[in-house]
């Protein structure tokens, strides 16, 4: 499988280590110990079901693996069925060799020194003092109100938005990045901090909670876009939502364990229940001694990197996933970056204040013909807030991204129980070259006043139904639900219901008849709200589904 001619002391090899199975999880029944109410929420009112892939890794294995190897644990992903461990000695992974649980191993990351043990740079600039949160929220789309901020603004019509009280209330934005300098003390992120709104950080390049302490500062000006609440001077694209942020990104260095972080934090986004995903960062080309793990572009068909195959996941499992175009137009490879080929993910150009592109914008389709970018903002220059909360302009499709990241919430507000898929294909036929797209401005400049009116006139159900397997109503329910059953034969049908610790408080079995059938389920009164999971087991084949007690 492998081998190894040498190991140094002190030195730290990456591996990624692909699982066959799962055994040893702990099943769907529990899904509450790894998955928030919120995260199970959202998938209540998508009608979305648990799955396997929601599951974490295996736990057994990962004991022996490191037992076997020595080794410190990075990172795991649920999704793809894999763990990363950190080894001094490389030669350590051959006896992994002939484990029956193992399908691959992959060589991903070299450090001249223990990656976790890293210490902080300090910061580049001082950040100014901070001060009382400012409860103004909303006066008027005017650039007396957003300062800086107005030109990105009013080019696409995002005051239109606020006007209507939408600011993104309600709604969850992940955002990945390199590092967060500053964001706990910064004047411009005041109202986040003291209302609450900053929910979760994580470092997953040092493996550590501290997001602040770092000299990086990308992510705190990609934040500024959508978080910074300063009226007068900057305000952003969601200042009235809530936010999670972590670092994935280590400017340090180019390998493809970046790969594994960025799908770490893509998965812990989706466990605390983020409903946007923003990712400005993107991904082609790796340092020696990497350089072979390198994509080219027809590997960049929306479907085949590991990173792409995450942001699709994510989309499935009821998440907008926004990701950058990338910078590379000028460049030799000229196209865009993944995960931004995705098919699943909004993918965001840049252009100016007059809505000219960017030459360094990069340029679509993915390898499949997909139309990427989806949409463009403003990004040559963006305006953002850097460390010493200071508006500044900085280019590039890293700061166009998240101003679309923090509309998308805005629009979201304003119709709760729609899908992802209604919330970009809305944003998506509001721009500008919708019945004319091309292969650098994808289909244009968002109008969200456009976007509003269209999402207004779709019909939005409270919970979308199907007619496939199974589905529930109403969900979230008082005391009754009804579960409709499609089959194509005859048979048995067990219902059945269990509490987050798997305690059974429901249990039925029913006469399957052939084609669409309506089974009645009543709780006696005094059921606690909350999340509960409802089996339905029928002709050999299992679906679990979270239901939502009022």
């Amino acid at each position: 499988m492998l081998s190894f001619s040498e190991a140094h002391a002190q030195q730290q090899y990456g591996f990624r280590i692909h699982l066959k199975d799962k055994v040893g999880a702990l099943p769907l029944s529990f899904s509450a110990s790894f998955l928030s109410e919120r995260s199970l929420a959202r998938r209540v009112v998508q009608v979305i079901d648990l799955d396997e892939s929601d599951r974490p890794v295996s736990p057994d294995y990962l004991s022996d693996i490191l037992a076997t190897t020595n080794g410190k644990f990075h990172v795991s992903s649920r999704w793809m069925n894999t763990c990363v461990v950190l080894l001094e000695d490389s030669n350590k992974v051959l006896q992994l060799n002939g484990k029956p649980y193992i399908d691959s191993i992959k060589y991903i990351a070299h450090y001249s020194a223990p990656l976790h043990n890293r210490v902080h740079l300090s910061p580049k600039e001082e950040v100014s003092p901070q001060s009382p949160a400012n409860a103004q929220m909303r006066v008027t789309g005017t650039q007396a109100y957003y300062g800086s901020a107005y030109g990105q603004t009013a080019l696409v019509n995002g005051d239109y938005l606020h006007d209507r009280d939408y600011t993104g209330k309600c709604k969850l934005i992940a955002v990945l990045d390199n590092g967060f300098s500053g964001v706990n003390t910064l004047t411009g992120f005041d109202s986040l901090n003291q209302n609450g709104r900053l929910l979760d950080q994580y470092n997953f390049v040092l493996h550590r909670n501290d997001v602040f302490s770092d000299r990086y500062n990308h992510g705190t000006s990609a934040l500024s876009t959508m978080a910074a609440n300063m009226p007068g001077n900057y305000v952003g694209t969601a200042p009235g939502a809530e936010y999670v942020v972590y670092v994935t990104e280590d400017d340090a260095s180019e390998m493809p364990i970046e790969l594994d972080n960025l799908i770490a934090g893509v998965e812990r986004a989706d466990s605390v229940g983020a409903d946007i995903i923003s990712v400005s960062l993107g991904y082609n080309e790796f340092a020696a001694p990497f350089t072979g793990m390198s994509y080219t572009y027809t590997q960049l068909d929306g479907k085949t990197t590991i990173v792409a195959k995450a942001a699709n996941i994510a989309a499935a499992k009821g998440i907008l996933f926004a990701a950058s175009a990338g910078n590379e137009g000028s460049s030799t490879w000229n196209y865009i970056l993944t995960p931004g080929d995705a098919d699943s993910a909004i993918t965001v150009g840049s252009v100016d204040l007059k809505g000219v592109m960017a030459p360094s914008s990069s340029y679509g389709p993915n390898a499949a013909g997909v139309i990427k970018p989806d949409i463009c903002m403003v990004g040559n220059p963006a305006i953002v807030l850097t460390t010493g909360n200071n508006p500044v302009g900085i280019g590039g499709t890293s700061f166009a991204l998240p101003q679309l990241a923090g509309w998308a919430a805005c629009l979201w507000q304003s119709k709760p129980t729609a899908t992802p898929f209604m919330i970009k294909d809305a944003i998506v036929r509001s721009a500008s070259n919708y019945s004319n797209p091309g292969n650098h401005i994808g289909y244009g400049i968002p109008d969200f006043k456009l976007a509003l009116q269209y999402l207004d006139v779709k019909d939005v159900p409270v919970i979308p139904t199907s007619e496939n397997l199974v589905t529930v109503s109403p969900n979230p329910f008082e005391n009754e639900l009804d579960v409709k059953v499609y089959h194509a034969k005859t048979g048995d049908i067990l219902l059945r219901v269990v509490d987050a610790t798997g305690k059974e408080l429901y249990k039925e079995k029913y006469n399957r008849l052939a084609g669409i059938q309506h089974l009645p389920v009543s709780f006696a009164s005094g059921l606690i709200p909350g999340v509960y999971y409802l089996t339905v087991i029928s002709a050999g084949n299992t679906a679990t589904l979270p239901i939502l007690k009022k």
